[in-house]
């Protein structure tokens, strides 16, 4: 595999002792930080903080932090008439609950008034494991990237997620981060590059293009070497920021390679999946397959079991490129 940027990622993709660690952690941290760096910065949560990770912040810093209880619409409001008059709000609960709870109270109360909250929507994808498909969310980035004056974000790992969660908190914008729950690989370093509205070509390649998202990213990353294995050379860009959309680098791969393939733990109706296949459609119309959630819910399970039944696994893949390459 050829990495033709040099993004600094870890030299042991695929390897059994990666490290791993849940992309909400990331989070955690980088809130900290934030608020170190800020004291405009402030949190908010709907009785999750330490599943959210927001707990080292509302730790350091009380007099900055909120619980608002079960209330999720309360919790957004609040934060949007805190933006208002001049703080940094995070909120933060599981996405299934915000965004997933209190749609119209972000539409109108912060979408609408281009006010810099910041939403982190926990325990998102279907990797949520055993809590099912009540707390699996799957339609956040389709119902987030819906809204305008909205960024959506979700960060490949923890290092990444850290990163962005500074990013945003600089950002005079309404923003919306999509966090897993379970542990999941590192691939990124301290030294990758990281910027909101920007996509990274992680690997070079002519084949195909294979167009990550969140978790999923990690998993394009492995399917490339595997393809690699079978004479394939595929291209994995990484797209960590979902609006607005990097189409310049999308395109120039697209246009290179001649098919490309979304990989998402969400629904692929209004996801990346739909995000794409728009640009490509108006752009430069080109052969495209979506894997993801099929306009169906998830399920009870263990995460990998579920990442396996759905093919959302880096040897699914593999296999769905290897018979699109070479039938």
């Amino acid at each position: 595999m050829n990495n033709p940027h040099d993004m600094k990622l870890i030299s042991t993709i695929g390897d059994k002792e990666v490290k791993q660690e849940p992309i909400r952690a990331g989070f955690g941290r980088g809130l900290l930080a934030a608020g170190k760096a800020d004291d405009r910065v402030v949190g908010l949560c709907a009785d999750l903080t330490e599943s959210t990770r927001m707990i080292d912040f509302a730790e350091a810093f009380p007099e900055r932090f909120i619980e608002m209880g079960v209330a999720e619409q309360n919790l957004v409001t609040v934060a949007a008439g805190m933006a208002a008059m001049g703080k940094r709000p995070f909120v933060s609960s599981y996405a299934a609950f915000c965004p997933g709870r209190c749609w119209e109270q972000i539409r109108t109360t912060i979408a609408l008034n281009d006010v810099p909250v910041v939403i982190a929507g926990s325990h998102a994808g279907i990797s949520v494991g055993p809590d099912g498909a009540t707390h699996q969310m799957l339609e956040d980035i389709a119902m987030m990237r819906a809204l305008p004056n909205m960024v959506v974000i979700a960060p490949g790992d923890a290092i990444e997620a850290e990163k962005a969660t500074l990013a945003l908190a600089k950002l005079e914008k309404p923003a919306y981060l999509r966090l897993a729950r379970e542990k999941t690989p590192i691939f990124t370093t301290a030294d990758s590059p990281f910027e909101i509205g920007r996509a990274y070509v992680l690997w070079g390649g002519t084949d195909i293009t294979l167009i990550g998202t969140g978790t999923m990213t990690y998993q394009c990353l492995v399917a490339a070497k595997l393809l690699q294995e079978k004479g394939i050379s595929a291209e994995v860009v990484h797209v960590p920021t979902i609006k607005p959309l990097d189409a310049t680098t999308i395109l120039t791969s697209a246009k290179k390679t001649g098919k490309v393939m979304t990989v998402e733990e969400a629904q692929i109706a209004g996801g990346l999946g739909g995000t794409i296949a728009e640009l490509l459609s108006e752009k430069h119309p080109t052969p495209m397959w979506r894997i993801g959630m099929q306009d169906r819910f998830g399920e009870s399970g263990e995460p990998n079991e579920l990442l396996e039944a759905f093919g959302l696994t880096a040897a699914h893949i593999a296999e769905m490129a290897r018979k699109w390459v070479k039938p």
